[in-house]
C-alpha cells in the first residue's frame, strides 16, 4: 500500500464536523446532521493492475478460502453505504459499484469515482461526514476498522481530519483510513484544477491532513500484494479459521 506521508497534529478546524462553516449543508450538498461525526460511508478500491500478481484479478484472489473483495466488504459492514471501485461483477446491491473513466486511473481517480457514485445514490438523508478508504487486499482489515472509525470520530471532534492506520514499522496506510468527507472533496477539487486526479499520488490527496494514528502492532494491515504475501496470509487466515472452529470431539466407539 502506498505511503501518504506523516500526518501531523494541528489546530481546530471550523469545518471539522464535515460541515462548511458558512452553512449547515456545506459546499457540496447535505450531510447527515442528526449524527454529524458518527455515520460513515466506505470506498473500497479494487481496480489496480496487480502487476506483482502477474495481472491476476486481485479482488478475486482467495485468502483463507474467501475472495479478497469479500474480506473487504466484511470490513466495511458498518458503513451506511459502500461502493466498490473496480471491474464490474465484484459486488451486488445494495453495495454500489463504480470505475474510473478511463480505467486504471490510480487510487486518487478511484476515490473520486467512488465519491461520485456515493453522491448519485444519496437521498434526502444526505451524505455521511466520514469516509472509510480501504484497499481490497487487506484480508484482516475487519480487525482494525471498528477501532479506526472510533479514533476518527474522536479526532474529528477534536478538530482533526480523521484517523489512519500506522503499522509496526511506522508506515502510514492511506487506504486504511477514515477521513472527513469535506477534506476529500476539497483535495480532489484542488487536484482536478491543477494536475488532475488521474495517476495522482495519494500523498497529494492527503497533503496537510491532520490525522490521528491508529497503531497496528499485530500485522493486521498486511496486504496481499505478491504471491508470497498471499501464501503467508492464506496460511495465517486458514489457521485462524481452523482454530476458531468447534472441536469435533472424540470419534464414536
Amino acid at each position: 500500500m502506498q505511503n501518504a506521508g506523516d500526518p501531523h497534529g494541528g489546530s481546530a478546524d471550523p469545518g471539522a464536523h464535515g460541515l462548511d462553516p458558512s452553512g449547515p449543508f456545506g459546499p457540496f450538498g447535505p450531510f447527515d446532521l442528526s449524527d454529524p461525526i458518527g455515520a460513515f460511508d466506505a470506498v473500497i478500491l479494487a481496480g489496480g493492475r496487480a502487476t506483482r500478481l502477474g495481472g491476476q484479478s486481485k479482488p478475486m484472489v482467495l485468502v483463507g478460502g474467501r475472495r479478497l473483495i469479500d474480506h473487504a466488504l466484511d470490513a466495511a459492514a458498518g458503513a451506511r453505504r459502500t461502493v466498490v471501485v473496480g471491474p464490474s461483477g465484484l459486488a451486488t446491491p445494495p453495495v454500489l459499484t463504480a470505475q474510473e473513466d478511463p480505467p486504471w486511473g490510480g487510487p486518487v481517480a478511484g476515490v473520486d469515482a467512488g465519491l461520485r457514485a456515493l453522491d448519485q445514490a444519496a437521498t434526502r438523508d444526505g451524505r455521511a461526514a466520514l469516509v472509510l478508504l480501504l484497499a481490497c487486499d487487506v484480508p484482516a482489515a475487519h480487525l482494525l476498522v471498528a477501532r479506526l472509525v472510533a479514533a476518527a470520530r474522536a479526532a474529528v471532534a477534536d478538530g482533526l481530519d480523521g484517523a489512519q492506520v500506522v503499522d509496526a514499522d511506522g508506515r502510514h496506510q492511506p487506504l486504511l483510513g477514515v477521513y472527513r468527507r469535506a477534506l476529500l472533496d476539497r483535495s480532489l477539487a484542488e487536484l482536478a484544477a491543477s494536475v488532475g486526479v488521474r495517476d495522482a499520488a495519494l500523498r497529494r490527496l492527503l497533503a496537510g491532513a491532520r490525522l490521528r494514528a491508529v497503531p497496528d502492532d499485530a500485522d493486521d494491515a498486511a496486504d496481499a500484494d505478491t504471491w508470497a504475501e498471499v501464501g503467508r496470509l492464506d496460511a495465517k487466515h486458514t489457521h485462524a479459521t481452523d482454530s476458531s472452529a468447534p472441536h469435533p470431539g472424540p470419534a464414536a466407539p
